[in-house]
């Protein structure tokens, strides 16, 4: 049962290290060096905003145990990071598929 949470702890890591590694500028950023939208910015804030859900989440999963947080909460916090991660996947999905199509465009 340890699996999914180091699964988890190690999604959690990963996402923390793209988003810093964008924050410090180690990932080139042309979108703001061209003055337009900066959709890598909003992409890694959605994802930290995810990860964040998950987070919290696994704390009041931890705190439930320990007999410091109610059901209810739990569950919801687990409805809440679910919602998210789907709409994450959904959006994932759509943006491989219109990078496909436009692959498959002639030139």
């Amino acid at each position: 049962m340890s699996t999914p949470f180091n699964a988890a702890t190690a999604a959690y890591g990963n996402v923390s290290r793209l988003i810093s590694d964008q924050a410090s500028g180690k990932m080139p950023n042309p979108a703001a060096e061209a003055g337009g939208a900066n959709f890598g910015q909003m992409l890694a804030e959605q994802i930290n905003s995810v990860a964040e859900a998950g987070r919290q989440s696994d704390q009041l999963g931890i705190d439930m145990v320990n007999g410091k947080a109610n059901v209810i909460d739990v569950v919801t916090a687990l409805a809440e990071t679910e919602s998210a991660m789907e709409t994450m996947v959904t959006v994932r999905d759509r943006v491989i598929s219109a990078y496909e199509e436009i692959m498959r465009m002639p030139i």
